[in-house]
């Protein structure tokens, strides 16, 4: 007999899973972005080049921190949630 599912649970995996299809897709795209441009340094008029994947570094960058935070870090609304209602308790039970 198949154990009902837990949905907080479930959401978490969802997210984590996705975060690390995020992270690979990031990973091939931007060193994809790095190979065409030194291939285009190479060229002859290519010398003076500013190195431009870096501008997509930084900004999906931030998208990728920001989901990151989101599947395994403490931007965790429930997580947080269950902490402040656990600290409510505590001092409830001070006063």
């Amino acid at each position: 007999m198949e154990e009902p599912r837990n949905e907080y649970l479930w959401k978490l995996a969802q997210k984590r899973a996705g975060f690390k299809s995020h992270l690979i897709t990031y990973v091939f795209v931007i060193g994809g972005l790095w190979v065409v441009y030194f291939i285009m340094r190479q060229q002859p008029w290519g010398g003076n080049l500013h190195p431009w994947p870096i501008w997509a570094m930084l900004g999906w960058g931030i998208g990728l921190a920001s989901h990151y935070f989101a599947a395994f870090g403490t931007f965790n609304q429930e997580s947080m949630a269950q902490k402040e209602y656990e600290k409510l308790l505590r001092n409830k039970n001070l006063s």
